[in-house]
């Protein structure tokens, strides 16, 4: 076994690898650029060796910094994680000419299965079924296009070597893909260093579901049952479960012993995960499509993780070592099920741009890396599990993946699993940064998704106009009128208590109007409890001015409720979704409606960064005319391209921002007339 293992890798990933590492005895070398100098991976490590700047361009994806660390350190091996050198097989190359051990698969299998292109000619040599597409080198935006009309709309253009929902393009007609092909080779190059582009079928309605493969080097290879990943936007997935409410065990073992199958052709050991794409529509289950095989460890390992109660990475790095596996096939459990949220830096309420800059907040409703006390964190405290690489007052970076963290629960049932999400939710809280966790709270309670019947297409067919909160229910509304209402008076009661006061002291006002939900809602507190509308509420609920969290009781139900004072009440954020609760009392109430109400400007004249980044394209000059829809500019941020367009006809007045310049949130880069 190694005494000295070294990740090549930075965020939650590294720190995941740290942990089962310390735990089996082995010490830990940490890399890092000058963004992640203070890290929690750094500080987790034994060592840690600075590799260069902040891009990964410059740090991360150089092979021979990794390299010249393991020399300094002595580290025997090298655990790459998942993203940057992972499955670069000129990586595991030179790692093999230095005599350091690489904890992944044999280089060949990294050659056949980890290009795209190539990994699907061997699947069609192999008799595997694939979706049809065109595997060859595409000359040019005009054979993209030759190409795409000959399979036939729609399609999807992937980098050869991408990943991560990076590099992919939609294209529904000739228009998408003249629009979208070069820039998916672009991403490619700035992403993986390779802007090799294939395009197949896409197939509509498809449920995404991959099969964990496990193999060590003595030839044994076992499938660890599936993960269904369905709900993804931009093609990156956004929530994972396993096992999937979609495949039956006949189904399951159909899958895992052709995944398996697939694996062994290319002679595979360590963790690898086969993707496929199946039809929903065939209740069968016999409608499965190899997609593409990562050879790698999956952002999503911890659900399957959870349920067979196995250390993928343990055994990664056993394998690696050149130990066989301790169990066979049969051994494999499915135990309960779990379902992991992936909680980004992005704002779903500005259409999900990428958010960068401090963690100003950063409160999880578990600490990482912890458990019940028995020795593993594959399932945390209670079923709750938190994989994180960030920390209060770190920076989120524009360089790097978006992604927080990682939250997992498991319970014995699907609903159970769901439920634990909903409330660890509600208890998480960021500030400095977007965040999506309202959005994933609202998956969580959708019905189509507590139903199972979900496809890759969930989130644009279920928020076809963008995300704007979870609905509440008017028993929700009634509880956060109640919850308002007696935050105020708290809040009152200490107002009255500062002395030096002239007159006497006044009693906090019991009677309110809380504005919530669009309504107006009459709220009473006294001693005896709270009545809303007229009815007494089935609530309890603790509250001393200066919380963040309000936990309540609402029917003998958990309601934790995140509350921030505003000028005229508080805002409120549960269940997915934020609510301004205008709180007035009620003898002051009626005068609201002579208030005369704040016009806000007219910014539509402005073409506005909606995030921070670099632009790297401009479209137009001071004095052209545009159409509404015509692209004007592209902003890059957190590796992808994102087009600007205008949002009305009108001509250039005036340009404030030139190409190449970094831009902050809400910046000028051009006014129309």
């Amino acid at each position: 076994m190694f005494t000295k293992i070294l990740i090549a890798n930075r965020g939650e990933i590294a720190c995941r690898v740290i942990r089962t590492a310390k735990k089996m005895g082995i010490a830990t070398v940490a890399v890092y650029s000058d963004a992640d100098a203070r890290s929690p991976h750094v500080l987790m490590a034994d060592e840690a060796v600075h590799i260069g700047p902040a891009p990964a361009a410059e740090s991360y994806l150089i092979a021979d910094k990794i390299i010249a660390a393991c020399k300094a350190t002595g580290a025997e091996a090298v655990h790459p994680g998942y993203g940057f050198l992972s499955e670069r097989t000129s990586f595991a190359q030179v790692l093999a000419y230095n005599g350091i051990a690489f904890i992944g698969p044999p280089i060949n299998a990294i050659a056949a299965m980890g290009d795209k292109i190539e990994s699907k000619k061997l699947a069609l040599k192999a008799g595997v079924n694939v979706v049809p597409g065109f595997v060859g080198e595409i000359e040019n935006t005009e054979h993209a296009v030759e190409i795409a009309n000959g399979i036939g709309y729609p399609v999807m253009m992937k980098a050869s070597a991408g990943g991560g929902g990076k590099g992919m393009r939609l294209a529904y007609s000739e228009a998408d893909v003249r629009e979208g092909f070069e820039a998916t080779k672009r991403e490619g190059l700035a992403s993986f260093g390779d802007d090799r582009v294939f395009i197949e079928k896409f197939i509509l309605n498809p449920r995404h579901i991959e099969i964990q493969i496990l193999g060590d080097q003595q030839g044994n290879i076992l499938y660890l049952n599936e993960r269904e990943c369905s709900i993804q936007r931009r093609h990156q997935k956004v929530v994972e479960e396993a096992p999937s409410p979609f495949v039956t065990p006949k189904m399951r073992q159909a899958m895992g012993e052709q995944c398996v199958a697939l694996a062994r052709a290319v002679g595979y050991y360590s963790a690898g995960t086969v993707e496929l794409i199946v039809s929903g529509a065939d209740p069968t289950g016999e409608s499965f499509y190899f997609l593409e095989m990562n050879t790698r460890l999956q952002v999503e390992h911890p659900v399957t993780e959870c349920i067979t109660g196995i250390d993928l990475v343990e055994q990664m790095i056993r394998v690696a070592a050149g130990e066989s596996l301790g169990f066979a096939q049969a051994d494999v459990k499915l135990e309960g099920w779990a379902v992991e949220n992936r909680v980004y830096a992005e704002d779903p309420y500005r259409g999900f741009l990428p958010s960068t800059g401090r963690l100003v907040r950063y409160n999880p409703p578990e600490k990482s890396w912890v458990d019940d006390g028995d020795g593993n964190s594959r399932r945390g405290v209670g079923g709750v599990r938190l994989d994180e690489g960030v920390y209060e007052g770190g920076e989120v970076s524009r360089f790097y993946d978006p992604m927080i963290a990682k939250l997992i629960t498991w319970a014995p049932t699907r609903m159970e699993a769901i439920d634990k999400q909903i409330t660890a939710l509600d208890s998480f809280e960021i500030e400095g940064v977007g965040h999506n966790i309202d959005f994933v709270s609202a998956i969580m309670q959708h019905p189509r998704f507590r139903s199972g019947e979900i496809t890759t297409g969930f989130i644009a067919e279920e928020y076809p106009e963008g995300f704007h909160g979870a609905p509440a229910s008017s028993e929700l509304l009634r509880a956060l009128a109640a919850v308002a209402a007696f935050a105020a008076t708290a809040e009152a009661d200490r107002a009255r208590r500062v002395d030096g006061q002239l007159g006497k002291r006044l009693q906090p006002p019991a009677d309110w109007q809380v504005h919530v939900g669009g309504a107006d809602h009459e709220v009473s507190i006294s001693p005896d409890g709270i009545v809303v509308d007229g009815d007494e509420l089935d609530v309890e609920l603790e509250y001393t001015p200066g919380d963040r969290i309000v936990y309540a009781n609402l029917n003998d139900a958990p309601l934790a409720v995140r509350i921030l004072r505003t000028r005229a009440g508080f805002k409120l954020t549960t269940r997915g979704a934020s609510h301004i609760a205008r709180v007035l009392p009620a003898h002051v109430a009626p005068l609201s409606a002579h208030m005369i109400e704040k016009i806000p400007p007219d910014l539509s004249r402005f073409l506005l960064s909606p995030m921070p980044g670099l632009l790297t394209a401009l479209h137009v000059g001071a004095g052209d005319k545009v159409e509404a829809g015509q692209p004007l500019a592209v902003i890059e941020a957190m590796k992808m391209e994102n087009i600007l367009r205008a949002g009305k006809t009108g001509t250039v007045k005036s340009i404030s921002a030139a190409q190449g310049e970094s831009l902050s949130v809400d910046q000028i880069i051009l006014e129309l007339d």
